[in-house]
């Protein structure tokens, strides 16, 4: 069953917070900008990052430049991928730009 649009956005508003803060205090080769609901990380050495809520669809979309195009909806109290439901939004992020995200 999807998401109330206000409960989606109680969970995604301050999830794209928590995010943007976390890399920005995390890593000293990164620029978070969070904006209209899209958050950009810039790295550094040319990777690009964007994170970004998809209201219609209830989905938090990532574009890594390490793994590619994801989905995630929330499902079990986390952020999981629509095609893999093994795979979470934070630990993915985490493992990929190397910083505590919870």
């Amino acid at each position: 069953m999807s998401l109330e649009e206000s409960h989606f956005i109680a969970l995604a508003d301050p999830l794209l917070e928590r995010l943007a803060e976390a890399i920005e205090d995390g890593r000293d080769d990164a620029d978070a900008d969070l904006e209209g609901g899209v958050l950009t990380v810039t790295l550094d050495n040319g990777g690009t990052y964007i994170i970004n809520k998809q209201t219609p669809n209830r989905e938090i979309w990532v574009a890594s430049p390490k793994s590619g195009a994801h989905h995630f909806v929330w499902r079990d109290e986390r952020w999981v991928s629509t095609r893999d439901p093994a795979l979470a939004l934070l630990p993915l992020l985490s493992a990929e730009l190397g910083v505590a995200l919870s």
